[in-house]
């Protein structure tokens, strides 16, 4: 059955898929790999903020304490950190705040995260945080200009509902770690953006509910609304990996849903929600995320995403990214839309194909979105069914659709195709026949970029009714951007296809036509 798309706009493309895009620890910015695939990152798609781990963490060196004359005192130092925020703002993306994790010297204990042993113990001295969370927001509003940190969202922590987060998930002793922080932010500027809690999925509803009675209760200030989004199942570890059940995709929508759900009726009602973290799988070494089929499996959650939360950011757009140590292959599972040395993964090529979309929607279904933009050009997401268990991929299926294009009757549009799919635009299928090389030399380097691009046609619809008939024929777990553009022919009146090898004169001129004198 054709689809028939109307022509008046249903409503409007949220870019809440590109407000944040998530990031491994702050340091590794200072990298220049890591700025090289952000730089590339931002060419292509163009998030408008970006957030990770590790601010506060002894590797970027904020929180310095001393002793001189026998007195203990703290140099605050932002040396790091004034690196990491010139070179975002140098790419044109903003940071998204999170305050953590705890700096060694003001830890109240040895609980650390990660391989980069990021301390998750509350503070010794309540008063030494305080004076630290204010004096690098201080010197952000210092550096960069009230105007500008004011649309910085600053989030207090990473998901305290988990005990290799917050010790003890102790929720009484992240209400007093909320608390004194978003105090310490606001004795900055009343009009900065302070909000949490960042939880991670699971969470019972009550959780959500009980922070917002506390804050209400200590008119304590928030702004926003924070929690995660995943939908692994329990992990099966394998050396230097992890496999996982996956949830279907709708489940992220759901969680996305929840938070203004749970909050209907307490003081946090009607605040912005932002998913600072979401995707399928939990973890940073699971080949899920490197594959075809993920790019398929979240192409609704950024169609529909937008008309639940303020904000979903991916976590995250490089796979440099250190939680479980440093990465093995190139190909290792990774978060990222990149890999290390910037090959293109299938849904890298999702996100960029959303960049191309529209601002006007007209229609949107179970496998497909189509928008208009503003010069009146078309463009068509369209996506393949993805089965979470385990069946074999759809091939062939096909989405029909009826679009409006405008134009005189007899006229065409040029329709532009961009697809990746198990056979097309699939650096990690092209990596695994090469047999899997860790560490790739230059040649197979190269060749996986060229692998990594999507497949790419054109041709010429015709015009009937104001009218383009598309018939678009997904291949395995395939992503596709049709693109409509008017055509207006400028062909000279000369022209004749047929003369194209010179094989034929073409009609003889008459005598006087140019003879010679």
């Amino acid at each position: 059955m054709r689809i028939v798309v109307p022509n008046q706009p249903a409503g409007r493309l949220s870019d809440a898929w590109r407000f944040c895009v998530g990031t491994g620890r702050f340091d590794l910015a200072l990298r220049r790999d890591y700025q090289d695939s952000l730089a590339l990152v931002q060419q292509d798609i163009g998030f408008r903020h970006i957030r990770g781990h590790g601010l506060l963490s002894d590797q970027a060196g904020v929180h310095r304490p001393y002793e001189h004359q026998g007195v203990r005192r703290v140099r605050h130092s932002f040396t790091y950190v004034d690196q990491v925020v010139d070179a975002y703002l140098d790419l044109g993306v903003k940071p998204f705040v999170e305050l953590g994790f705890m700096p060694s010297g003001l830890a109240s204990g040895d609980q650390t995260v990660f391989w980069w042993q990021g301390n998750v113990t509350p503070p010794r001295d309540w008063r030494e945080w305080a004076d630290l969370v204010g004096a690098t927001v201080r010197h952000l509003v210092g550096r960069y200009g009230l105007d500008e940190v004011r649309g910085w969202p600053i989030e207090v922590w990473n998901e305290p509902n988990l005990k290799d987060f917050w010790a003890g998930a102790d929720q009484d002793a992240y209400h007093r770690l909320y608390e004194v922080t978003a105090a310490a932010v606001k004795d900055v500027d009343a009009e900065l953006q302070v909000g949490g809690p960042s939880l991670a999925p699971g969470y019972e509803p009550g959780w959500l509910v009980r922070f917002a009675d506390f804050v209400a209760d200590r008119s304590a200030p928030v702004d926003f609304v924070s929690r995660h989004a995943y939908t692994s199942g329990p992990a099966q570890q394998v050396p230097f990996g992890t496999h996982q059940t996956l949830a279907p995709a709708s489940t992220l929508l759901d969680q996305f849903a929840a938070p203004r759900q749970q909050l209907e009726g307490t003081a946090l009602a009607g605040l912005p929600v932002h998913i600072t973290e979401f995707n399928s799988s939990y973890r940073p070494d699971n080949p899920i995320h490197d594959t075809a089929l993920h790019a398929a499996y979240l192409a609704p959650v950024l169609a529909a995403g937008g008309d639940l939360v303020d904000s979903f950011s991916y976590w995250t757009f490089s796979d440099m990214f250190e939680e479980v140590g440093i990465p093995t292959a190139l190909f290792h599972g990774g978060f990222g839309l990149l890999t290390h040395r910037q090959i293109k993964k299938p849904t890298y090529h999702l996100y960029a194909f959303m960049a191309r979309m529209g601002d006007a929607v007209l229609a949107r279904g179970d496998d497909h979105l189509v928008t208009r933009h503003p010069d009146g050009r078309i463009a068509v997401l369209a996506w393949a069914p993805v089965d979470v268990t385990g069946g074999e991929p759809a091939d062939g299926h096909t989405v029909r659709l009826s679009v409006p294009v405008g134009g005189p009757e007899g006229s065409t549009v040029y329709a532009q195709r961009s697809s990746v799919s198990e056979d097309a635009g699939n650096a990690h299928a092209a990596w695994c026949e090469m047999g899997r090389p860790a560490s790739p030399d230059r040649r197979r380097l190269d060749a996986l970029r060229e692998a990594a691009e999507p497949a790419r046609t054109h041709r010429s619809l015709p015009v009937s009714g104001g009218r383009a008939d598309c018939d678009l024929v997904l291949g395995r777990h395939e992503v596709t951007l049709l693109e409509l553009t008017p055509v207006t022919d400028e062909t000279p009146s000369w022209w004749d296809e047929g003369r194209l090898l010179g094989l034929d004169p073409g009609p003889t001129p008459p005598a006087d036509a140019g003879g010679a004198r």
